[in-house]
């Protein structure tokens, strides 16, 4: 039996496809032109020896075979990745020291860590899990590699890595016992001053007029949720992190202003080089493409 073997940028392009749920903005995300994807999309079809895609309405769907090869490609994609990362650091030795927000402490960081660890077995990872105004400082003091933090509007465009939406967030499975005809006062759950959503969530009410209260406020993020999930008041936050217990609000169905995306940067230091924290980077960057919707992330200039 001839063994035959899969092409890599194929699977690259094939997994990249149906995660952004288009390939043209897969396309797009790896820099190559629609049709260029389709003939690697045919490739690994004819390699495979069965059809991968069908037609549903204007859109593809995978076939029975690929939802079969998609669970084997995302596995491969992410040993060749680490394979390639282990042999270029290969001889790193040392310790990197990475800050990081509260709302990827539990999601992001394990497979960050994860990852290098196993790629990088002689290198230390410190972390530290702060909010923004704590992350920047150490940035600025050399007292943090890498930081990995919400952007105020100040990130040059080389630390930039995804926009994700905000949204309005309430007790999961109960209305909100506030309503903006009531004409009442929205309550509010935040964090302590100086917080960079707080300020977004009071300054979109009131460019639209709406009263608000602030009904609880707490120094850490899971008192956050908590206080939310008791219906204590509504949140602002993104959905990353967010617990079951924490529910989506219809913005339009409450009378609530929408609200933007936030900017996710990672900062470095700039206290000397240093390849451990140049590896680091790229693990993490590459575990939010793989964990962000594609069109969140803000593609890198060449």
């Amino acid at each position: 039996m001839r063994l035959t073997n899969l092409d890599m940028d194929a699977l690259r392009s094939f997994v990249w496809g149906i995660e952004a749920g288009s390939f043209a903005r897969a396309a797009d995300r790896l820099g190559r032109s629609t049709s260029a994807v389709s003939a690697q999309l045919k490739k690994l079809e004819e390699q495979a020896g069965t059809p991968l895609v069908k037609k549903s309405g204007r859109g593809l769907v995978l076939t029975d075979s690929g939802e079969l090869l998609l669970s084997y490609a995302r596995r491969l994609l992410a040993l060749n990745d680490e394979a390639v990362s282990a042999l270029r650091g290969a001889e790193l030795e040392g310790w990197a020291r990475l800050g990081i927000q509260e709302d990827f402490g539990e999601t992001v960081l394990p497979r960050v860590l994860g990852r290098f660890a196993r790629a990088h077995p002689k290198v230390r990872v410190e972390g530290r899990i702060a909010r923004n105004a704590e992350l920047k400082e150490k940035i600025a003091s050399g007292q943090l590699d890498l930081a990995l933090a919400w952007d105020d509007g100040s990130a040059p465009a080389n630390e930039r890595i995804a926009a994700v939406p905000l949204c309005w967030l309430g007790a999961a499975g109960e209305a909100p016992v506030w309503r903006r005809e009531s004409g009442e006062p929205l309550p509010l759950v935040v964090l302590e001053a100086p917080c960079l959503l707080r300020t977004i969530a009071c300054e979109h009410l009131d460019r639209q007029g709406i009263p608000w209260r602030i009904a609880f406020v707490t120094p850490s993020l899971g008192g956050l949720w908590a206080a939310t999930a008791a219906g204590l008041g509504v949140a602002v936050r993104t959905s990353l992190g967010r617990p079951a217990s924490v529910g989506l609000l219809d913005e339009k169905h409450y009378g609530l202003p929408p609200l933007p995306s936030l900017g996710l940067r990672l900062m470095r230091s700039d206290k000397g080089a240093n390849p451990i924290a140049d590896h680091l980077a790229v693990i993490i960057r590459e575990a939010f493409q793989e964990t962000l919707p594609a069109e969140w992330m803000v593609r890198q200039a060449a």
